[in-house]
């Protein structure tokens, strides 16, 4: 795992800070990654994101999100596609996280986007994360 997997790299140091009651959790950037954390901002699961550069790479700093009982508000952030086992889906098998109480965020041909927004769009795309 690790590096050769960019992405569940993020999510396991998101799950991780979370548990651990972290305020931010810093990362190498990428575009990809920087699109999955739009995702999750504008799905209300982080508070925030920004990127850093302080060198050819740059950081992802990704703000963590917690409820009135000082639980994180993701619940479970789980890898769905990876490089050894790519998951596409068409715009009418786009999965339901949780009966729609969770979502997945798939990187399409019109950029990365959660389920709704594939759905009203009517693509499908790599199923990158499921998040509740």
């Amino acid at each position: 795992m690790g590096m050769t997997d960019p992405i569940a790299d993020m999510l396991t140091r998101i799950r991780n800070a979370g548990m651990a009651q972290h305020q931010k959790t810093d990362l190498p950037s990428s575009n990809l990654k920087v699109a999955v954390a739009e995702a999750l901002k504008e799905l209300g699961y982080i508070k925030n994101y920004k990127v850093t550069s302080d060198d050819l790479q740059g950081m992802l700093r990704v703000y963590l999100k917690y409820d009135s009982n000082k639980k994180p508000v993701i619940h479970e952030i789980t890898r769905v596609s990876t490089p050894g086992r790519r998951v596409y889906v068409s715009k009418d098998e786009i999965p339901l996280v949780k009966n729609g109480l969770g979502a997945s965020i798939l990187s399409t041909s019109r950029g990365v986007m959660d389920d709704v927004s594939a759905r009203q769009a009517q693509i499908g795309g790599e199923v990158l994360c499921t998040v509740w």
